[in-house]
């Protein structure tokens, strides 16, 4: 099924991302996990590629898993170090499995190379994939950062770039992880004054290590609550403890982005299904009232 559709059909959806091991051992465990996700009855599965599409072919696999579980899925496509010819190839083996719904993304720029080099044979930009894939019959969702892309020169320049990908077609937005729902919220009011006016997947990461910080802050230009600092600073030489916390932490947002109104939530789960499960037992029900 196609996400826009399913967006049609419900007020509130509730989707998952899983990325692709690098490991053949983690790939051969991933089937398992994706049938635990698919347990809990998300509206969808999201699944990543790697920098430069280092694991594509891994992605493709990894959407067809979730696709044998009756879930729909979303599958990440990256133009970046690829090629116009490649972008095809990758879009008719796409079609060939039964994917419907693309992320489509720059992504990240190898390292070693400039971005010259990485695009000069292909996409420069999202929205150029977009379009294309829109005129290919895709439900194409794009990606948004609530906090401003850190290569933006300021957020006024990342919201035209991402109006850009919305008039290339778009069918949603999802966001890059937050951890303060007020810039959530800040982010959506400047859209509406852009004139854009999709549903946005709010992407939620439940911080369950100390290491994962430092990372979340490149990937995402996250500002980081004194709440949450505090509990890692408090937990963090305990597993289970920060585990716990972290889950709390993300269920709270998820019950206050719910109590705004936010149109989906997006748990960016580490291809730990236990993560997941934890949280749905906190919020299972309410999502359940939302849709009623």
């Amino acid at each position: 099924m196609k996400i826009k559709d399913i967006f049609d059909k419900k007020k509130l959806t509730l989707s998952f991302e899983v990325f692709p091991p690098k490991q053949q051992s983690g790939l051969e465990a991933l089937p398992e996990k994706i049938k635990t996700l698919s347990a809990l009855k998300p509206d969808f599965i999201s699944v990543t590629c790697g920098a430069g599409g280092s694991t594509k072919d891994q992605t493709l696999e990894v959407s067809k898993m979730i696709s044998d579980c009756g879930t729909a899925s979303l599958t990440h496509l990256t133009c970046v170090n690829s090629t116009k010819e490649k972008i095809v190839q990758a879009m008719q083996e796409l079609k060939a499995a039964g994917i419907q719904n693309i992320l489509a993304l720059r992504g990240d720029i190898p390292q070693g190379m400039t971005e010259e080099d990485a695009t000069k044979d292909g996409y420069k930009h999202a929205d150029e994939l977009t379009a294309v894939l829109k005129c290919e019959g895709f439900c194409v969702g794009g990606a948004c950062y609530p906090e401003g892309h850190p290569e933006s020169a300021n957020r006024i320049e990342d919201i035209e770039l991402l109006k850009r990908k919305v008039d290339a077609g778009a069918d949603f937005l999802t966001t890059q992880m937050f951890f303060d729902n007020d810039m959530l919220y800040s982010f959506l009011y400047r859209l509406e004054a852009a004139g854009i006016h999709l549903p946005v997947l709010a992407g939620i990461m439940p911080i369950t290590a100390v290491t994962q910080i430092p990372k979340m802050i490149k990937l995402s230009n996250a500002f980081i609550p004194r709440k949450l600092l505090a509990i890692c600073d408090r937990f963090g030489d305990s597993p289970e403890a920060l585990r716990q916390a972290g889950i709390a932490y993300a269920t709270d947002q998820i019950i206050d982005l719910i109590s705004n109104g936010i149109r989906g939530v997006h748990i960016y789960t580490m291809n730990k299904p236990e993560i997941a499960q934890a949280i749905m037992e906190n919020v299972n029900d309410i999502i359940g009232a939302c849709n009623k």
